[in-house]
């Protein structure tokens, strides 16, 4: 069995926050939305159900400590948490921060107009404050 590697595509729109106990909690690369991305650092898993029990655990875990921490410094209307893997199946979870009136508010984030790059000041700010929320 060959070791974790990243899918291209998740590597080219996102980046890397910090690793978790289980994930690689990555920061997607689109400013329109606060959108987080937690990506199992295991080999050749697709599905949730496809991961040990343990690590199923500790995905929940993860998902729930991002989801609160993205919470907590954007005031998010919703958080809205999904892995859909239809177009990369590396299994990853989207932890994204919404809020009415946002770029496509009620409707959903993919596949809806075209990304906009962080400013780099913002990307960096954002990062130090999730970071922080999520060691406190």
């Amino acid at each position: 069995m060959k070791g974790f590697a990243l899918d291209p595509r998740l590597e080219n729109d996102s980046v890397s926050i910090m690793v978790t106990g289980l994930c690689d909690l990555r920061l997607s690369k689109d400013a329109r939305w606060p959108w987080l991305i937690l990506v199992p650092r295991r080999a050749d898993i697709t599905e949730i159900f496809e991961l040990t029990p343990l690590d199923q655990v500790l995905l929940a875990f993860e998902t729930e400590l991002v989801a609160k921490a993205l919470k907590k410094i954007t005031g998010a209307t919703k958080i809205n948490i999904g892995a859909l893997g239809n177009i990369v199946r590396q299994l990853h979870v989207h932890v994204i921060a919404r809020f009415e009136g946002d770029a496509n508010w009620p409707g959903p984030v993919w596949g809806f107009g075209r990304a906009e790059p962080y400013e780099d000041g913002k990307r960096d700010e954002f990062i130090a404050k999730l970071r922080e929320a999520l060691s406190s």
